[in-house]
């Protein structure tokens, strides 16, 4: 049974179960490190090289998030130099999907995107 707006109810502290969702995957970079989460564990430098625009105190700090939430587990190897990798928890692998359907809407649909932002640009102009 599909949910609209008006049956959104008060859940888990939310207003809606659409503002549990973004709270643990928005923001510019969360959805980004899921992404490439999905098949393997990464190791921090890895997930650096992987998204060039996020800085490491960004990436940091958004990995730091997903572990709060139990969405990506940290493992500390005790070794010289330090190892540290990092893999979507069983919780994590449940946003596998949206993360996929993020994805194909971004494939079918970002150069409609970019065409909507030129057209905007050339307006303002």
């Amino acid at each position: 049974m599909e949910k609209h707006a008006a049956d959104c109810g008060t859940q888990g502290g939310y207003s809606c179960p659409v503002e549990a969702t973004i709270d643990i995957i928005g923001g510019k970079w969360k959805s980004v490190i899921l992404f490439h989460l999905i098949d393997e564990k990464k190791r921090f430098n890895e997930l650096r090289r992987l998204i060039p625009g996020v800085t490491q105190r960004m990436l940091t700090l958004q990995l730091r998030e997903l572990e709060r939430d139990g969405i990506v587990h940290r493992e500390i190897y005790k070794q010289v130099p330090p190892k540290v990798e990092y893999r979507l928890t069983a919780f994590g692998e449940t946003l596998i999907p949206i993360i996929h359907q993020m994805m194909n809407w971004g494939m079918s649909y970002a150069a409609k995107i970019s065409e909507a932002r030129n057209r905007s640009a050339a307006e303002k102009l």
